[in-house]
């Protein structure tokens, strides 16, 4: 006889093993299929983004780059900027290409005040240059020895001390050797820098700012008294006998004379970043072309109550 604990093994080792029935995969549904691409619809999105870029840069404000000196010493060749685009409100000059044809058109216009710094699209070409107002409409101007004479009135200007300025700062392709005409000097910390003289203007708004002035320049030093003329003003660079401005003719790349407000293209408002021109193509090159200390500065000047006004 065999007892029930060795029937049940001979039945466990006899039974065949159970295995569970393969699952049929239940078929997908409309929805769970992968759709296609739409590409007509990505590129609609990418062209209204890129539309989107464009009317903000056109009617809000652009980033602008400082490719020259004409504004030392308080913008540097590499500053990077952003130019308020409706504070004088909008010309032909506005959209961040120029496409438009030029006209003497504004909408919502505004008047540029004394020693706000703006964008100009000079006559005859498409770049945008970056000077001063110095003289609004109806004002009369001249220059004798350098000092602008504003309505039969020299406006003030005083001696500061030398300002010490990098060499790269300076540095353009326009003015590969910026400091011949005066001297390098050599810090404790082994950088070369360039010292040259300064002056401080100051508007009959009280606006006030600093110049360099360190050139002879037959064609800037002295200019015969002329009118602005009603929706014109005049513009000159912060470093005056370094600037193609309003005292230049058009033939030496100036501006020829004052500018129509509707070549104006907006108001400079601050830096965003300066970039001093040695990074290559290696990306940690990066961080050593940034200058410290340069960004979010405002490119508004700071007001005096305490000047006269000319007559």
């Amino acid at each position: 006889m065999t007892s029930p604990d060795q029937n049940e093994d001979s039945m466990s080792q006899t039974a065949p093993a159970l295995t569970p029935a393969p699952e049929t995969p239940a078929p997908e549904t409309p929805t769970q299929k992968r759709e296609s691409v739409n590409w007509l619809a990505e590129i609609r999105g990418l062209a209204g983004m890129l539309l989107a870029v464009l009317a903000f840069h056109s009617f809000i404000a652009k980033p602008f780059y400082i490719p020259s000196g004409s504004m030392l010493p308080g913008l540097w060749v590499g500053d990077h900027l952003v130019v308020n685009k409706f504070t004088y409100g909008w010309n032909w000059s506005s959209p961040s290409f120029h496409i438009l044809p030029r006209g003497d058109w504004r909408i919502w216009p505004r008047t540029p005040d004394y020693g706000d710094v703006v964008i100009v699209v000079p006559r005859g070409r498409n770049e945008d240059y970056i000077k001063r107002v110095v003289a609004r409409p109806g004002d009369r101007i001249a220059v004798v020895n350098g000092q602008i004479v504003l309505n039969g009135r020299r406006v003030p200007q005083e001696m500061l001390p030398s300002v010490q300025l990098p060499i790269d700062a300076m540095r353009s392709s326009e003015d590969p050797y910026p400091c011949d005409d005066w001297h390098i000097v050599h810090l404790p910390s082994g950088k070369e820098v360039c010292e040259v003289p300064a002056l401080r203007e100051t508007m009959p708004n009280g606006a006030t700012y600093t110049l360099l002035n360190y050139r002879e320049n037959p064609e800037t030093e002295t200019m015969a008294e002329v009118t602005v003329p009603a929706g014109h003003v005049f513009l000159m660079g912060d470093n005056r006998n370094n600037s193609a401005d309003s005292r230049v003719s058009l033939a030496n790349n100036g501006l020829g004379g004052p500018v129509p407000l509707s070549d104006i293209g907006g108001r400079a408002e601050f830096l965003t970043y300066s970039l001093n021109g040695s990074a290559g193509w290696n990306p940690l090159t990066w961080i050593r072309d940034l200058r410290s200390g340069r960004a979010w500065r405002s490119l508004r000047p700071p007001l005096t109550p305490t000047v006269a006004q000319p007559h």
